[in-house]
């Protein structure tokens, strides 16, 4: 594992990283980061950006440029784990070259406001781009992610999914557009939001969308929204599981599911043993 505090604006991977690379950002003194990622032809990485601490009142916005080469590989996750911010606003831009493959994992934990905005153009053939994201939110914060891919090319895929579990007066928004151009054949376009309300006072905006141009593809898209289910919490209660217990088993299965999408272990491992008080 490479651990990196980055000084300057750009990280240019020019070789496959068998090692994971961790970049930490603390945001008490980092303002405004801004980062350019590039993969050159034939190169996979794995990389995890942490953001931490932060100042209360502070409204940082932060820009990520995520360029991968022919038939590059970037296994991406952003963890956020800061609970001082005002608010937190990310924009990314992706620049992907033919066959590139991009599967990027969002946490959003804690009790800071997020607004996430995602701006997309699959001009090359045979792109993957995967984005998965779990918000949990509580008191009176907002998460926002907004959606823009474009599908240009032939035979890519896009595939867009995130789960959210509110509480307290926690709400969220998800906004989610998929356009594919009339010459983007054979075009694979998913959309997917699910939704845990833990209160009454909770709430979900989501609004999945496409819009397409030709017939050669496979799509879909939907959006879910309700409680935990009370039969299976009360066949756990049967089988002697405290309801508390239960609660707990039933949200860390549906949280799993994002966990699951990473296809890198060492991010895995990663997430399971870390510890914020390592890096403040």
């Amino acid at each position: 594992m490479k651990v990196i505090k980055l000084q300057n604006e750009n990280l240019i991977i020019d070789k496959t990283q068998k090692e994971l690379i961790v970049l930490v950002y603390d945001l008490k003194q980092q303002i405004n980061p801004k980062l350019n990622i590039r993969l050159e032809k034939d190169v996979k990485a794995s990389i995890i950006e942490l953001f931490i601490n932060g100042i209360e009142g502070e409204n940082h916005e932060i820009k990520r440029d995520i360029t991968l080469l022919e038939n590059s590989s970037l296994v991406y996750v952003k963890y956020q784990d800061a609970s001082a911010l005002e608010s937190l606003k990310m924009n990314y831009n992706y620049d992907l070259k033919k066959s590139a493959k991009l599967e990027q994992t969002n946490f959003e934990l804690g009790n800071i406001d997020n607004t996430n905005i995602y701006e997309t153009k699959l001009e090359n053939e045979e792109i993957s781009y995967n984005i998965s994201g779990l918000v949990k939110l509580n008191s009176k914060t907002h998460s926002s992610s907004s959606f823009i891919t474009t599908h240009i090319a032939q035979s890519c895929t896009s595939d867009i999914k995130y789960k959210h579990t509110l509480d307290d007066w926690g709400k969220a928004t998800f906004n989610a557009l998929s356009k594919v151009e009339n010459k983007a054949n054979f075009s694979k376009v998913f959309q997917n939001t699910d939704t845990i309300l833990l209160s009454d006072d909770a709430g979900i905006f989501a609004q999945p969308h496409l819009q397409i141009d030709i017939d050669e593809l496979e799509a879909s898209h939907g959006a879910t929204t309700g409680t935990l289910d009370e039969e299976q919490l009360l066949y756990l209660q049967s089988r002697g599981i405290s309801k508390e217990l239960g609660e707990t088993l039933l949200l860390k299965a549906f949280e799993n599911e994002i966990y699951d999408n990473i296809s890198d272990k060492k991010i895995i491992d990663f997430l399971d043993e870390f510890k914020r008080g390592n890096y403040v």
